[in-house]
């Protein structure tokens, strides 16, 4: 009968849509827990790096990388990119301060960045580079 094998036909197509919808899903919630825990680790580091004034990134790496990797569960690469991350945070901030962007010496704006280490948001930017990802073109996908 061929209206019951278009059927079939069509409800093989909606559940390798829905097993394709499901992946994406678990891709894109792996993807974002990977993200908070970048940002975390970035937090720790952040707080390491203003308390022990280390704001030069193989300084800071070699006090925190081992943390980041073991406490947040990051791979060797992204543990790095978050080292660098801070720095280059805190080295936006030293020349916001340097250009007079967060006012005079002794302001209350100016004081305020000074005073705390830099937060990174759960759900702030994260870079990724090519040591980063596993490219599989056969299978058209790309892991984390």
């Amino acid at each position: 009968m061929p209206g019951a094998q278009s059927a079939q036909g069509v409800l093989r197509e909606d559940c390798r849509a829905g097993e394709v919808a499901a992946r994406v899903r678990n891709d894109a919630d792996a993807l974002a827990a990977t993200l908070r825990a970048c940002n975390r680790a970035a937090n720790h580091a952040s707080s390491v790096a203003f308390t022990k004034d280390l704001k030069r990134r193989n300084v800071l790496q070699k006090e925190v990388y081992f943390a980041l990797k073991g406490g947040y569960d990051l791979g060797a690469q992204p543990a790095v990119r978050v080292v660098k991350k801070v720095c280059d945070a805190y080295a936006a901030l030293k020349g916001n301060i340097r250009a007079g962007n967060l006012g005079r010496e002794g302001s209350k704006r100016r004081l305020r960045a000074e005073s705390k280490p830099i937060r990174f948001r759960e759900d702030a930017a994260q870079p990724f580079d090519d040591r980063i990802l596993t490219w599989n073109l056969d299978a058209r996908t790309v892991s984390i």
